[in-house]
């Protein structure tokens, strides 16, 4: 074929990998077996954002796009759905969810595109579901589970009035968690420290942080620097093993001021 370069050749080439005489892999594969790649391609776009890569990031949603590509292939020869069907339903929802945009609905902000987006959602649905909680995809990393579900209870009225009462149940969901530290008791510890994580998720809410992706980048942070101490101990030659906490403190903060002038390199990946 000539060089490939459109959606169609994309579904061509496709076809041709799992069809007769195609790659053995690809033809073994299953909606199941793809779940770990969509997971894995997901995040190495959010590594390329992260490294301000446009070259990384035209690769990396090529690899993400394959996804539903490949799970698209699988249910047409299955006879369920065709890539087709899922461009023609998505389509349909934009237009059918942005009625400020196709219509002739009012929407003055951001907030109440939102609210009007959740209403939308349930007419479609029939408002089935039982609860206000629904909806919230189970298999969420903990971080961005929690702040989705203080987004939804917050929705209905459930919710702090003021930041200063956010800020104070995180100071007083730490002193249970020091009472429980105290008694030495693993149990109640495993259940404040949840507590603490899920006032501090929602605490980021209300300052419009996204707790996932500030965590990502104090691990970020936290990888350069710790690089840092690694990189000037083997200079040394010494090893981490070989030094004291007080001088590896001291070459912490070195990272530190290092880090707020941009001149600590950031690793690609640990």
């Amino acid at each position: 074929m000539d060089k490939p370069s459109t959606f169609d050749d994309l579904l061509t080439i496709m076809r041709r990998l799992r069809g007769p005489g195609g790659c053995p892999w690809d033809a073994e594969q299953t909606h199941e077996s793809l779940t770990r790649y969509l997971l894995e391609e997901t995040y190495e776009v959010i590594e390329a954002i992260d490294l301000q890569s446009p070259e990384m990031l035209k690769e990396e949603l090529g690899d993400l796009l394959l996804q539903p590509i490949f799970h698209s292939a699988i249910a047409e020869e299955a006879g369920t759905f065709t890539m087709d069907d899922v461009i023609s339903a998505l389509c349909e929802k934009l237009v059918r969810r942005h009625p400020h945009v196709f219509g002739d609905v009012e929407i003055l902000d951001s907030k109440a595109q939102i609210e009007n987006w959740e209403q939308i959602k349930k007419t479609e649905k029939g408002d089935k579901r039982k609860s206000v909680l629904a909806g919230i995809p189970p298999h969420l990393p903990a971080l961005l589970k929690a702040q989705k579900i203080t987004e939804k209870a917050s929705r209905v009225g459930f919710d702090w009035e003021h930041i200063d009462q956010v800020a104070a149940k995180v100071m007083e969901e730490l002193h249970e968690f020091e009472e429980a530290m105290s008694e030495g008791d693993n149990d109640r510890m495993e259940a404040e420290l949840g507590d603490l994580l899920f006032a501090i998720v929602n605490l980021g809410r209300f300052l419009s942080i996204n707790p996932e992706e500030a965590l990502r980048k104090t691990i970020k942070r936290f990888q350069s620097r710790f690089q840092y101490i690694e990189d000037k101990l083997h200079f040394q030659g010494r090893h981490m093993k070989e030094a004291t906490i007080s001088e590896m403190d001291q070459l912490w903060e070195e990272a530190k001021e290092l880090e707020k002038h941009g001149k600590l390199i950031q690793p690609a990946g640990m």
